[in-house]
């Protein structure tokens, strides 16, 4: 249990931290998860272009036509760490098992709120500005299409059914929709033409799992750090990809000022508990998503 050298997460913090991941996550809820290596990843998305072709006897075949267009999934480094007492490096093994368990806790919420912040907005989720580790790949750079909404969403449902006929309208399919809290209550608002609620399961503040048949996250990251951002829905299931390397380094360091707070450790009785983890994403197909905004005027 001395890990001043630097150690990994166990096999069951790991599957424990990714689970966390998964729940708090509303891109790892809708998209597929799939290891990814340390030095990336290719993915090809291949097209045909024609339909099949009807052939008589004897007759003539043409051709139909495929493009491919490769899209590579690099991991990004985030990590997390604090101080705690030094008094960790001489507890009881249990009692350090403990504190390690409540940091995998914690740190499985923020990196799960953090995937959604990187690849929804493309920023480093501890400052909230635009993260140059990213660049574009991210859907508020990445995706063109998108449906502006009336200041304060007066029309939630026309506007969901807009982003749904671009995607559509583009060969893409919906598979699922990640949504603002503003935007799910604009949806609980809505009233039908004898004035009844359209969307009565999200009344009083409810998320159900889907709306209308169709899988629904709602969260705050879809609006956190953006200054428009109401959802994404498209095709997250064949359109989106996300994964993680297994290993998940972990290191108590005993010396030094590792945060830059101008602390030193040892004069301060303090030990720095840091973990850092490898995630990596990739918007596949672009035109199988729509964004849907807030009119800022």
């Amino acid at each position: 249990m001395t890990l001043n050298k630097g150690t990994l997460f166990d096999p069951v913090l790991v599957t424990d931290l990714v689970n966390k991941v998964q729940g708090e996550s509303s891109i790892a809820k809708l998209a597929k998860q799939t290891p990814i290596p340390f030095n990336g990843q290719k993915e090809f998305i291949f097209t045909m272009d024609s339909e099949i072709d009807v052939v008589a006897e004897s007759g003539k075949k043409s051709h139909g036509g495929m493009s491919l267009a490769p899209r590579t999934i690099v991991p990004i480094k985030i990590e997390y760490g604090a101080r705690v007492s030094d008094e960790f490096m001489f507890a009881e093994k249990e009692a350090r098992i403990g504190i390690l368990k409540a940091f995998n806790d914690g740190f499985a919420k923020k990196a799960a709120r953090g995937l959604d912040l990187m690849s929804f907005h493309g920023v480093n989720p501890r400052t909230g500005t635009a993260s140059t580790v990213i660049g574009d790949n991210h859907f508020d750079e990445a995706i063109s299409q998108a449906v502006e909404a009336p200041l304060g969403v007066a029309d939630a449902n026309g506007v969901i059914e807009d982003a749904i006929a671009l995607v559509q309208g583009s060969g893409g399919d919906i598979t699922g929709q990640a949504i603002a809290p503003a935007l799910r209550t604009a949806l609980a608002k809505q009233k039908d033409q004898q004035g009844n609620p359209m969307f009565p399961e999200l009344a009083w503040g409810n998320a159900p799992a889907t709306i209308n048949g169709l899988p629904t996250e709602v969260n705050k990251t879809v609006s956190d750090m953006s200054d428009d951002a109401l959802g994404y829905i498209g095709d997250f299931q064949n359109g989106f990809k996300w994964g993680y390397a297994k290993q998940i380094p972990l290191k108590v360091i005993e010396y030094g000022d590792p945060d830059n707070s101008g602390f030193d450790l040892q004069g301060y009785n303090q030990v720095y508990i840091r973990a850092e983890l490898f995630l990596g994403w990739g918007i596949l197909d672009p035109e199988s998503f729509a964004r849907i905004t807030e009119a800022t005027s």
